[in-house]
């Protein structure tokens, strides 16, 4: 049974005039009673419906998701997520359209961001690469009254409303913590301890701040493991199998690989393929059909996976609530980070 204002009311300890109070962004809350309601939201998982309300006021919004075209088995996820969005527009007073870009190339997604002006729909939500030409084409956006939501990556310091998706600096931390105690057993004496790190792009901001919380963690507890320069695979299966396993051949010190994003398959298939007596600790990102075969096959250790469906909820209900002019519920709308080993999988 879903929860109502009544349930929020009831743990708040707060009468529902108060919880319409926050939930509207109206004044009239003491910090102190906003927090509370706040905390009640996010204990039951009320998910705010604005449906209803704009059935009745008969308002249809016309929303953009503009998303990379390539062989990334979370992006093809996160395309399902919205599509299944998109069956759903009926009942939840959408029209969304999608916008195909190629990966990481800035001058696409301006031009793809560029052309929405003339169309004015009644919110953008794209994955963010994170470049100069791209804040500016953003600026626009918002300039001309359109709401921005990042999904995935995102794009600090710009004009964007809102980002939907997990924290990334504490996912690299995260997989630095698990990296570090899994490979905690003590060297060969005078043998260095390497990890391979496999990123999409660096252009992203995603990839980056995995590396650097993950980089941090690594440096500031476990110094005696080495992290080698980063290899940039491009989502490209083929292109990260051949990274890895020309990584592995020239490399007999790597003890460890972490995968900051797609590429996974080319990955598992490098791993398995090695011929070497005892494989590389891996810990990858999102857990997908090749990721959990690989948990179950003992060909990865860990994923930290996002919920696609999440985000792009989240980014539709802070899209409508823009269009709205009506508060975003921050703990509605925070993305958790799920840690996933064979011994854990749904």
């Amino acid at each position: 049974m879903k929860p109502t204002v009544h349930d929020i009311a009831k743990i708040a300890g707060v009468s529902l005039a108060t919880v319409d109070r926050v939930l509207n962004g109206r004044p009239g809350v003491r910090a102190v009673t906003r927090g509370k309601v706040e905390e009640a939201i996010a204990s039951l998982g009320y998910v705010r419906d604005l449906a209803a309300a704009n059935l009745a006021k008969s308002r249809t919004y016309p929303f953009v998701f503009i998303l990379p075209e390539n062989d990334n088995s979370f992006m093809i996820g996160l395309r399902e997520e919205v599509l299944a969005a998109v069956v759903r527009s009926s009942t939840e007073r959408t029209d969304i359209r999608i916008v195909n870009v190629p990966p990481f190339d800035p001058r696409a997604l301006v031009a793809a961001l560029n052309e929405l002006l003339g169309e004015k729909p009644a919110g953008v939500a794209f994955v963010a690469i994170d470049a100069p030409e791209v804040r500016e084409a953003a600026g626009r956006l918002t300039g001309a009254g359109i709401p921005i939501v990042t999904l995935v990556s995102d794009l600090p310091d710009s004009t964007r409303d809102h980002y939907a998706g997990i924290d990334n600096i504490a996912a690299g931390r995260t997989a630095g913590s698990l990296m570090g105690r899994f490979l905690s057993a003590p060297s060969t004496a005078g043998q260095m301890r390497c990890v391979a790190v496999l990123a999409g792009s660096m252009l992203v901001r995603d990839h980056r701040e995995r590396l650097e919380g993950f980089s941090a963690v690594i440096g500031d507890a476990y110094p005696d493991i080495h992290i080698l320069p980063v290899l940039e695979g491009r989502d490209d299966p083929v292109l990260a199998e051949t990274m890895i396993a020309d990584a592995l051949r020239r490399n007999q010190d790597i003890a460890g690989i972490y995968s900051l994003g797609a590429g996974n398959r080319g990955l598992i298939r490098a791993v398995q393929r090695a011929g070497i007596a005892s494989r590389p600790l891996v810990i990858a990102h999102e857990l997908t059909a090749s990721t959990r075969a690989a948990l179950i096959g003992d060909v990865i250790d860990a994923v930290l996976n996002q919920d696609a469906g999440h985000e792009v909820r989240s980014a539709i209900r802070v899209l409508k609530a823009k269009a709205d002019g009506l508060p975003v519920l921050a703990a509605q709308e925070r993305i958790r980070i799920d840690i996933f080993l064979k011994d854990n999988l749904p």
